[in-house]
């Protein structure tokens, strides 16, 4: 980048903040006063500096929710943040906007350099500024992780409080109350939420309530043995409580969760932006290669290279979009999207469009159908079954405009480098000096002037351009072998000019690759359901702790232990719901049921263990394996974790990568080495003829 490409980028950087300090100054002056009532509303009585970082960031929520683009952002944010924070609006508020003005702060001078390195290529700029667009979703979903994960730890420390206050009060609902009051933690606000559910008139509708909004499972299960244990009372085993053993067996196992999320994004911490980054990169590496090696210059600036170039950038989104997938697919992730309302069901709600979707959506009961429908319990995904087709055909449909569009420029850059490059018949190992490119480029003028002439008359010969260049000034004084070259040359440019037009197999490629579109969703669910499946080991040693708090309990059934592994299940989540919804029909054959839909054996030895507790053995004896070999299956859970992780991390690595690797290899190893290889054989040709 050359030294005034550098003072005005930092020029407008430093616009850029003396305009957000204006911005700042009048914004904390002219405060409309409906907006700043409705904030000291929400700070419930709390006094700060009218230039507090709090106000500030309240007042920016409200302009972030009235600008168009960045609002679907915000909502997205809030959606999430919400169930951290217990609908406390005060606080989502200024959490959304702070991690909404950090993207921002490194998206927007991005974007301006972005601008600036790619100002004569609009295709690549328009493709740089919308991966630099998924950036805010890397940025935004990584904030709200690091949130997620110290409500986790924090946590742990709760949960140790809660043991001393127990022993303090011997009463659940005292305990929770007293530890909630004596700290200002994230986590205090679930334990007060906890509290109101257990004094409340109808517990167990609160407590389906908080299911449904709890940030992790691990609350869920607190909630939950709460519940039980305030309705049914305490007891002790082996000389201690129940219920604090219980506690202590979730704490055990949040250290563990805790553990694999450090792992986790240990191993993908850069993945994701890795896996964007060649997009970044295709513009310097060609300016490099250009610049180094002048002989690949027809072949960056041409057809070619840009073919290179949108695979590469095809390759990279495809990259980006399985790596989120792969990394996102735990169990305790939350999906922020709105599931209620989305575009798709407003698209479904339309006549014309419930007819369209209709003639591509399989009737029910076919095997299609099933298929669907089982792909999508597979992957856990939020889709309705008319959603995904309206993706499919949108996607389709964009594929096709898209690939038609993209043959179009293809053809218009062909056509232009005809236009604009240098007309030499120099070397090509050798670059060309100021002189010669001058010289070069006033030929390629010249040249332009008769391409005009003839483009788009399908019957020219070379006898008609000799015809035109002998009556014209610029070759009134050339030999007849002069202009019998220069008219070979204009008719190889004019061949390749009247040949660049959109053509019929190039449709028929459009169709292909919007078929290719209209699958990417049902591969991404296939990919999505594949990755499931590694956590399937997981899941069960999670459901073989869960068994263990509840066997000891008074009056818990199998119905009970089902109700608990459904809530806490994702990969089951299917099979075990059917056989929820079919136990009052026969408890034996709903189990049998769920057991013939399984095929994962330590989860069908459960479901064994389940059908003699059904028949009148205590759940307790049917379960008393996991109780004396609870530390193996401890340890086995922690090595599970890290295969899991090896496995994922592998996987991450090979997709992350493989963008970066065929950048330098297809845009730069191969380009360099074929037309460097090339160009030597025709060199050494000429100079063989020459000698000759």
């Amino acid at each position: 980048m050359s030294n005034q490409t550098i003072y005005i980028v930092m020029g407008i950087s430093v616009a850029l903040i003396v305009v957000i300090g204006i911005v700042y100054y009048i914004m904390s002056k002219k405060m409309q006063k409906s907006e700043y009532k409705q904030i000291q509303k929400l700070q419930k009585g709390t006094k700060t500096s009218t230039f507090s970082a709090e106000v500030i960031y309240q007042k920016l929520y409200l302009i972030y929710s009235r600008t168009p683009f960045i609002k679907r952002y915000i909502l997205k944010l809030r959606r999430r943040l919400e169930i951290l924070n217990i609908d406390d609006e005060y606080i989502t508020r200024r959490d959304s906007a702070k991690i909404m003005t950090k993207a921002l702060v490194v998206l927007i001078p991005l974007i301006i350099l972005t601008i600036l390195m790619t100002k004569s290529n609009y295709l690549l700029m328009f493709i740089l500024l919308m991966f630099e667009i998924f950036m805010i979703d890397i940025l935004i979903e990584g904030s709200v992780d690091k949130k997620d994960d110290e409500l986790l730890v924090q946590q742990i420390d709760f949960f140790s409080e809660i043991r001393h206050a127990y022993h303090e009060f011997n009463m659940v609902e005292e305990a929770i109350y007293q530890v909630s009051q004596d700290d200002e933690k994230e986590v205090s606000r679930q334990g007060e939420k906890i509290y109101e559910i257990l004094i409340s008139d109808d517990p167990e509708t609160e407590l389906e309530k908080y299911y449904d909004v709890a940030p992790n499972n691990f609350l869920k299960e607190f909630a939950g043995l709460s519940y039980l244990t305030k309705e049914f009372g305490d007891r002790k085993v082996d000389g201690a409580s129940l219920y604090l053993k219980n506690v202590d067996n979730i704490t055990q196992e949040m250290q563990i969760e805790i553990l694999k999320r450090d792992k986790l994004n240990y191993v993908f911490r850069s993945l994701s932006f890795i896996s964007i980054a060649p997009v970044l990169l295709l513009e310097p590496l060609k300016s490099w290669a250009v610049s180094n090696f002048s002989f690949v210059k027809n072949w960056y600036y041409g057809k070619s290279g840009m073919i290179v170039q949108i695979l590469i950038l095809i390759i990279t989104f495809v990259s980006y979009i399985l790596v989120r997938k792969l990394k996102d697919n735990g169990s305790v992730s939350m999906d922020t999207k709105n599931t209620e309302n989305p575009w798709q069901a407003k698209v479904y709600k339309n006549k014309i469009g419930k007819k369209i979707v209709d003639l591509f959506l399989p009737k029910k009961g076919t095997k299609e159908y099933k298929k669907v429908s089982d792909l999508l319990k597979d992957a856990a995904s939020p889709l309705k079954m008319e959603w995904v087709y309206i993706n499919r055909i949108c996607i389709a449909i964009v594929t096709f405009i898209a690939s038609i569009f993209m043959f179009m420029y293809l053809h218009q850059v062909a056509i232009d480098y005809e236009y604009t490059q240098p007309t030499t018949d120099y070397n090509m190992l050798s670059g060309m000096t100021a002189k010669d490119e001058k010289k070069a480029m006033e030929l390629t003028e010249q040249d332009n002037i008769y391409l005009d002439m003839f483009r788009g008359k399908l019957n020219t010969t070379t006898k008609d351009i000799e015809k035109a260049l002998k009556i014209s000034k610029y070759y009134k004084d050339s030999t007849s072998e002069e202009i019998t070259t220069a008219a070979k040359r204009i008719y190889d440019k004019l061949q390749v000019v009247n040949s660049e037009y959109l053509k019929w197999f190039e449709i028929l490629l459009a169709c292909a690759f919007a078929i290719l579109g209209y699958m990417a969703q049902i591969w991404i669910l296939m990919f999505q359901a594949k990755m499931r499946q590694l956590e399937m080991e997981d899941e069960v040693m999670q459901f073989q702790t869960i068994i263990l708090m509840l066997m000891r309990i008074e009056r818990v059934n199998v119905e009970i232990i089902l109700e608990w592994l459904e809530r806490y299940s994702n990969i089951f989540k299917s099979q075990i719901t059917r056989c929820v919804n079919d136990y009052e029909a026969g408890a034996w054959e709903a189990l049998e049921n769920l057991k013939n839909d399984i095929s994962y054996l330590p989860m069908i030895r459960i479901v064994e263990s389940m059908q003699a507790a059904v028949e009148k053995i205590p759940i307790k004896d049917a379960f008393d394996e996991l109780d004396s070999e609870r530390e193996y299956y401890r340890e086995k859970r922690k090595e599970s974790n890290d295969r899991l992780i090896k496995r994922k991390g592998m996987i991450g690595k090979v997709i992350g990568f493989a963008p970066m690797v065929c950048m330098f290899v297809g845009y730069l190893i191969i380009p360099l080495v074929f037309i460097g290889l090339t160009s030597m054989s025709s060199t050494f040709s000429s100079m063989s003829a020459t000698t000759y």
